[in-house]
């Protein structure tokens, strides 16, 4: 991953609160991990254009790669055509709201990536493993609970390619910054209110009658939770760590 100012593409270096950003690709990687949405900006007819794609974190044999997964008939994937076409991805995960004893003060705790670069089509050789990339990222384990894909179903999908090598990164994981000498009011609260992704209590179709939740989605809900509990206990043990 490079962050450099090119005459191909933007410049990614963060300007404000430098210290921020992270060069780390694995930082990269664990930011798309947990992401389900990504936007992804273009520019079509001179105007620009921000669209939600279902996303996943893939390898084709070349490297990682950001899948966005969409229709064959849908116009980023039609406007990609042969060559690709010129792209910003974003991804955005809020880890909290962090109260200070001012709104100024105030943040938020967060992990951001924008990925720019020319996003391709999947070749149709690969479109299958790709859509099952993208499966797998978003549903883990649901593969083994259900059919194969049909080659109509996969003819009908695509699935676009953008290399991680051109990123930004920038992560805040921290408390609100306070001190005993700060000149604050100490009985105003202060702190962080962490925000996660949860699973709420799966909800059978009209036909599904009494078939149990299969094991896929019983661990996806497991493991949201967790991530949850895990970010919380780190952020209140490195607050404690602050405080001392």
């Amino acid at each position: 991953m490079s962050t450099p100012n090119t005459s191909d593409g933007p410049n990614l270096r963060v300007r404000r609160i430098r210290e921020r950003q992270s060069d780390d690709p694995a930082v990269l990687r664990s930011v798309i991990a947990e992401a389900h949405i990504a936007h992804v900006g273009f520019v079509r007819g001179g105007h620009p254009i921000v669209l939600p794609f279902l996303c996943g974190l893939g390898d084709l044999g070349n490297g990682p790669v950001l899948l966005l997964h969409g229709s064959t008939g849908g116009g980023l994937f039609l406007d990609a055509g042969t060559t690709g076409v010129q792209v910003a991805a974003t991804i955005t995960h809020l880890d909290g709201l962090v109260f200070a004893r001012s709104t100024f003060d105030s943040s938020a705790n967060y992990r951001s990536a924008m990925i720019a670069g020319a996003a391709t089509v999947v070749p149709a050789e690969l479109r299958t493993e790709a859509l099952w990339q993208v499966s797998d990222h978003l549903m883990p384990g649901r593969r083994a609970e259900v059919r194969e894909m049909t080659p109509k179903e996969v003819r009908a999908t695509q699935v676009l390619q953008l290399p991680l090598d051109r990123a930004s990164v920038k992560v805040r994981f921290q408390g609100n910054g306070e001190a005993p000498d700060d000149g604050e009011d100490h009985t105003v609260w202060a702190g962080v209110l962490p925000l996660a992704v949860r699973a709420g209590t799966p909800v059978a179709g009209d036909i599904s009658g009494d078939a149990p939740v299969d094991a896929s989605i019983v661990a996806l809900a497991a493991r949201l939770d967790r991530l949850s509990s895990d970010r919380e206990a780190r952020i209140t043990a490195a607050m404690r760590i602050a405080s001392v």
